[in-house]
């Protein structure tokens, strides 16, 4: 017996380059000479940012924000930004699959380059490396679409319509 019915080519996701784009370390503190005491307040922040640069080539770009201030929230200690990318190529991914990929699956991948890059820097510049946790972007994906849909809906937008490419915050 043989099984006639045909399977379709299982879908692929490569990475063909991940980089820092931008990297900014401000070791605000130090300049100050604000003593580093007690545990800091640290507020971090990302977006993602992705484009389609080619055929079947998508171009990812996650953008971090982290300022540690002490813990009453006067003093500034660091402030490092990180514009992080990625160019992917997808193999055998639906059409309506592209756009998840992109703002989610992408993403994941580059996360763990992007955290080592962020404790590095804020390591180097003097303070215990910044662990960023882990980030839930199927989450951060389904908000910002339900945010361009709400957007488009006020707009007088097509109902249920698909968003454009979203920057997820």
């Amino acid at each position: 017996m043989t099984d006639t019915t045909a399977q379709a080519p299982a879908p692929q996701v490569t990475i063909l380059a991940h980089f820092t784009r931008d990297l900014s370390f401000e070791n605000v503190g130090v300049i100050k000479g604000i003593p580093v005491e007690g545990k800091p307040d640290i507020n971090v922040t990302v977006n993602v940012e992705g484009q389609a640069i080619g055929e079947d080539r998508y171009q990812i770009a996650m953008k971090f924000s982290a300022t540690a201030k002490d813990g009453n929230g006067e003093n500034t200690r660091f402030v490092v930004e990180l514009d992080y990318g990625g160019i992917f190529q997808f193999r055998n991914v639906q059409q309506d699959h592209v756009h998840p990929m992109i703002f989610i699956e992408c993403p994941r991948l580059l996360l763990p380059f992007a955290r080592r890059v962020i404790a590095d820097v804020t390591r180097d510049g003097g303070y215990p490396p910044l662990m960023l946790d882990n980030i839930d972007f199927v989450q951060l994906y389904r908000q910002r679409v339900e945010q361009i849909r709400a957007e488009q809906g006020t707009q007088g937008g097509a109902e249920g319509a698909a968003p454009q490419d979203p920057v997820v915050n």
